[in-house]
């Protein structure tokens, strides 16, 4: 309440503190990113949190707030109308919510080098790009230092932001990398379609599921008498009970290796609800029987 009758003081409103309404008034933390290169009057997207008791930040209009680094100095000043988040009405954004005041005094200029680094450690893709460069500029200009790290030395005749523009342009054949994500809240699985799964049985209180790459022939798989099944696709069969039966027990048989695509598919025909499947995945990757980065949204 003294926050908004300083507020109103400002302005040149007197009004007591007693007469306020507290219902509609919260306290929220704003927080934001200053990108790179960021020029004053940029836009750039402020975050909101509720710090109080209040219910919802949804609709609600932030008073001008100062944004501050940690040396104290003013970057930018943030204002506006709050949407918030899709599961948490106490968090919110506000897109191109603040005004950029001042400027990180950097230059790029002078540089006479940059410094790659990879999201995650990998010696052999460090040596790829390092090579990739060399060949692209013919000259040894490239160092991987680590299996993180690619120091490049800009050529004597380019210039640096042209040379960053070359070596972004550089093409790599890299693998995506391997992950699965699991939205809890919303009750979504995103997998790539690729990810292999070793041969592994699963069992609990409703169901049992295993799951093994078949040892018929591509012939006799694709035989009904041979390989008795629900043909799910992508050569691979499930159990040998129609699909519109509530399998209880299940044999998940692929041609090819067995994937995590083939278990979240086999695991839907079974009707096995999405908290056991997300429950599934997460012991999998315990044992390590899935090769994949397993992040989880709450």
């Amino acid at each position: 309440m003294q926050s908004l009758q300083n507020l109103l003081r400002n302005s040149y409103v007197k009004i007591p503190t007693s007469s306020i309404n507290s219902k509609n008034i919260a306290t929220v933390m704003v927080t934001a990113t200053l990108p790179a290169f960021a020029r004053q009057g940029d836009k750039i997207k402020v975050n909101v949190s509720s710090i109080g008791d209040a219910k919802s930040i949804n609709g609600g209009e932030l008073l001008l707030t100062q944004l501050k680094a940690v040396d104290g100095k003013v970057y930018a000043l943030a204002q506006g109308n709050i949407v918030s988040n899709a599961n948490s009405a106490t968090t919110g954004y506000i897109y191109e919510g603040a005004s950029v005041e001042n400027e990180i005094n950097f230059s790029l200029k002078d540089e006479e080098s940059i410094t790659l680094s990879l999201l995650q450690n990998d010696a052999k893709t460090a040596a790829t790009i390092e090579k990739k460069i060399n060949q692209t500029f013919n000259q040894k200009i490239a160092y991987a230092t680590d299996t993180r790290t690619i120091l490049v030395n800009k050529p004597k005749d380019s210039s640096i932001v042209g040379f960053i523009a070359k070596v972004e342009g550089i093409e790599l054949e890299s693998d995506i990398q391997k992950k699965i994500i699991i939205d809890i809240a919303r009750e979504i699985i995103v997998a790539g379609s690729d990810i292999p799964i070793k041969p592994i049985t699963v069992t609990q209180k409703d169901f049992t599921i295993k799951i093994k790459q078949s040892k018929l022939n591509e012939t006799d798989f694709k035989d009904a008498t041979k390989n008795v099944g629900v043909d799910i696709g992508d050569d691979v069969s499930v159990g040998n009970k129609p699909v519109e039966i509530n399998l209880n027990n299940a044999l998940v048989n692929s041609l090819a290796e067995p994937t995590v695509s083939d278990l979240m598919r086999a695991m839907k025909i079974m009707k096995i609800d999405i908290n056991q499947i997300i429950k599934t995945l997460e012991m999998l990757k315990d044992l390590n029987a899935i090769d994949a980065k397993l992040e989880i949204i709450r």
